[in-house]
């Protein structure tokens, strides 16, 4: 393989544009550096060569990335994933709900409803909402990822138990963190908006109260120490009034020690028939013990995930020497690709912010995905290489998480997946090829090997999915025009 500098078919500049969320000020999530650890090909690096993530900012991005999903998510998502029901007494009847008509909700809320677009309701709607509206009320444990309707089911269930007459906190609802909270609260707001008795409290960072004064609003949202503050120390809040307790991102939530034991003290002080309601996207064991803690005897929602195949995919790797080889093969590579939209993942963000910047030097458009925007920014980059302003997007994993951009039919590993001892990340491997070859579609991994280590990591991929991952030579480039365009 002899990279050569090859035509780029884009080569306008980058255009940026400033963007905010018009309705909420959100405050910056931003990550600290990080200290070195071995890269990819497993070389030990100085601080200043390359950066690995440390457990605190892989904390704190997830809820950033939390809170992307929400900002670039316009509609529900059309999810095939199929749902699965675990209810606590296995002899009742199992009812779900194909319109928000079969729940007999008051007037106002299906107004509410109907006003933010929402016109059945989604899969975990379905099912989540006859048990969260049920008489009395049943605890539920839900799988739900961003889009699902999640939000939406747990404030009609909250709005749905508030009596307006009584002034004082009924429903608490936890976030792992303020912007999240805000994001919670503007549904809140959007679907309540015909119900104008009903009031909403955030106790979050900033919202100062005077000591010893008593809330009036029914529903409280807010950050597990500011709630614990208001409920115990402050007295805000008479917890033993709360008829529903709702924790949402409690995978989030839990990435926070503190978090985890503040949640765990506000849940005990709450009466023994509050209704509650946990949410999590994911259902890794430290995530499934904690659920067990805050929430008793629960019905259980899961959503199957979606297999994700690689019988669609071409896989391709390219032999080179060092880093700027590869970068003069990844330009050799686009000279055959005129409309096809691309992702270039990187092992750390340093890398990703070099890659970019040598492919704008050389006039390439491409957009880049870095840990150390603000959200709003992040979510601004989405928008435009989803609606194709930009044809190709340099990310790192971690930012990448969860975005799903349907025109993409080429993704590149200019760095291999690996965790953090340097071993193969199949499983992160899948699912970055694996957006190429939804809905059917044809389509191309190609994949940057420049050492021994990395060609061993790779071997080591093939070898776990039991797929060959071809060498690519210049005659392939034919063969990559037809996929991609």
């Amino acid at each position: 393989w002899p990279p050569t500098r090859g035509p780029w078919p884009w080569t306008s500049r980058r255009r940026r544009r400033a963007h905010r969320v018009s309705l909420l000020q959100l405050s910056t999530l931003q990550l600290k550096e990080e200290k070195a650890k071995p890269d990819a090909n497993g070389a030990v690096l100085k601080a200043d060569d390359n950066v690995e993530r440390t457990e605190d900012e892989e904390k704190e991005d997830r809820a950033a990335q939390s809170l992307l999903n929400k900002l670039i998510r316009s509609n529900l998502v059309d999810t095939t994933n199929q749902v699965e029901v675990l209810q606590r007494d296995p002899n009742s009847p199992l009812y779900s709900v194909k319109s928000f008509e079969e729940l007999h909700l008051k007037p106002q809320l299906l107004q509410g409803v109907y006003a933010m677009g929402f016109n059945r309701p989604s899969k975990i709607q379905e099912n989540a909402l006859p048990m969260m509206l049920a008489e009395p009320p049943q605890n539920l444990i839900a799988q739900s990822q961003s889009g699902t309707g999640k939000t939406a089911a747990f404030v009609l269930a909250m709005l749905s138990r508030v009596e307006p007459g009584n002034k004082y906190p009924q429903c608490l609802c936890l976030s792992p963190t303020y912007e999240l909270a805000l994001q919670t609260g503007k549904v809140i707001e959007q679907m309540g908006k015909f119900y104008p008795e009903l009031k909403l409290a955030y106790a979050v960072r900033g919202n100062k109260l005077e000591r010893g004064q008593k809330i009036s609003e029914q529903i409280v949202i807010g950050t597990p120490g500011t709630v614990l503050d208001w409920c115990s120390k402050l007295k805000f809040i008479d917890p033993k009034k709360i008829k529903v307790f709702v924790l949402d991102e409690a995978d989030v939530m839990i990435a926070t020690q503190g978090h985890q034991d503040q949640s765990i003290r506000i849940q005990r002080m709450l009466p023994r028939d509050c209704q509650m309601l946990l949410f999590s996207a994911t259902f890794e064991d430290s995530v499934w013990k904690f659920a067990q803690k805050v929430v008793p005897d629960p019905n259980i929602i899961k959503l199957k995930r979606e297999e994700e195949t690689l019988d669609t995919i071409k896989q391709y790797y390219v032999l080179c020497n060092s880093r700027d080889e590869k970068f003069r093969a990844l330009c050799n590579i686009y000279g055959a690709i005129t409309i096809a939209q691309a992702m270039v993942f990187c092992h750390t963000r340093k890398t990703a912010g070099w890659l970019a910047a040598e492919l704008s030097k050389e006039g390439h458009q491409v957009a880049l995905l870095s840990g150390e925007m603000m959200v709003e920014q992040r979510a601004a980059v989405i928008e435009r290489f989803r609606e194709g302003k930009e044809k190709v997007l340099v990310t790192t994993n971690v930012c990448a998480r969860g975005i799903d951009v349907e025109q993409v039919s080429v993704v590149i590993n200019f760095d291999l997946p690996v965790d953090k001892d340097g071993n193969p990340d199949n499983e992160t491997y899948l699912h970055r090829i694996g957006r190429t070859g939804r809905f059917g579609k044809r389509g191309l991994a190609i994949n940057m090997v420049d050492s021994k280590h990395s060609m061993n990591i790779l071997n080591r991929i093939q070898e776990h999915f039991s797929k060959k991952i071809n060498r690519l030579d210049t005659d392939d480039l034919d063969e990559i025009e037809k996929i991609t365009n």
